[in-house]
């Protein structure tokens, strides 16, 4: 083979890699672009860490896609996302099919501390309900209590915590969080069950007007009653606290982990804080003058 030869080739073969490069998306936490789905319970702080990720980073672009916590999970497994956002723990199968399907362990990045709240009609003369009252209620035939669909992750977490399964459970469905909320106000003797990031925007009318709308029920366990305020979700005294976590499917680090780990720190944490949830990361310090 003759040396112009060897140089045609080595030219050509140069250029194949260059197209190949040049074809790659380009992903790293300052640019690219993901998917990440969120449950509905957790659109409004999903949404606000996309965005001010986004505008700090304005070569990125996270398509957040709302669904169904079990179904976000599922669509993690199959790659078809790159991050979701869990509240409830995964089950042994769980956590064996994730091991399997991506070869690699769980590794939760939890993130900020919410609850799930149960609530009334204002004219109701229902002001507090039991941990025994929300077992009763949910093997009852009058299926009073109300969750915002199937496979949701209110749904879920209640059911982890009465050591049950939703197909266990007695119950009615309404589609939305904020539906629910409506629903409730024309009927007094039932019980709504929604995300605290629902009410818990302070700066947003419309989590206003929601919140007004409604009497929201402290939860008696053993004794004593909890409300869901930040204060018990810090503390972890209010029995529905939960902790919002994201998975992901990335084994470099790319822009999910980039997303991920912004999320988790000071940056993040202020949004969470804004959005009326409890930072898992960072806690408010108090300093007192003498």
């Amino acid at each position: 083979m003759n040396h112009k030869l060897k140089l045609t080739l080595l030219f050509l073969f140069a250029l194949m890699v260059s197209c190949k490069k040049s074809d790659r998306v380009v992903d790293d936490p300052q640019q690219g672009t993901i998917t990440m789905e969120a449950d509905e319970s957790f659109r409004s702080v999903s949404e606000a860490l996309t965005e001010r990720y986004m505008a700090l980073n304005p070569k990125t672009r996270i398509n957040l896609i709302i669904k169904k916590e079990d179904l976000a999970f599922l669509d993690l497994l199959e790659k078809k996302v790159r991050v979701i956002v869990m509240s409830r723990e995964l089950s042994a199968d769980e956590k064996a099919a994730f091991k399997s399907k991506l070869d690699t362990d769980i590794e939760p990045a939890r993130f900020a501390g919410d609850a799930v709240v149960f609530f009334v009609a204002k004219n109701s003369p229902r002001t507090s309900i039991s941990m025994d009252e929300i077992k009763a209620e949910l093997n009852s035939d009058d299926k009073k209590i109300i969750f915002d669909g199937t496979n949701s992750s209110n749904l879920n977490f209640v059911a982890q915590k009465m050591n049950s399964t939703p197909a266990q459970l007695k119950y009615s469905i309404i589609s939305g969080n904020e539906n629910v909320v409506k629903e409730i106000t024309q009927h007094p003797e039932r019980i709504g069950v929604v995300s605290l990031n629902t009410f818990s925007r302070p700066y947003d009318p419309q989590a206003a007007a929601l919140r007004n709308s409604v009497k929201i029920l402290p939860v008696t366990a053993e004794g004593k009653s909890y409300e869901p305020t930040i204060e018990n979700i810090r503390e972890m005294t209010y029995p529905f606290t939960r902790i919002l976590y994201f998975l992901t499917n990335e084994s470099y680090y790319g822009l999910g982990n980039g997303f991920i780990r912004f999320s988790c720190q000071q940056l993040g944490q202020i949004v969470v804080e804004k959005e009326g949830l409890q930072p898992y990361n960072i806690f408010r310090r108090e300093v007192q003058m003498r």
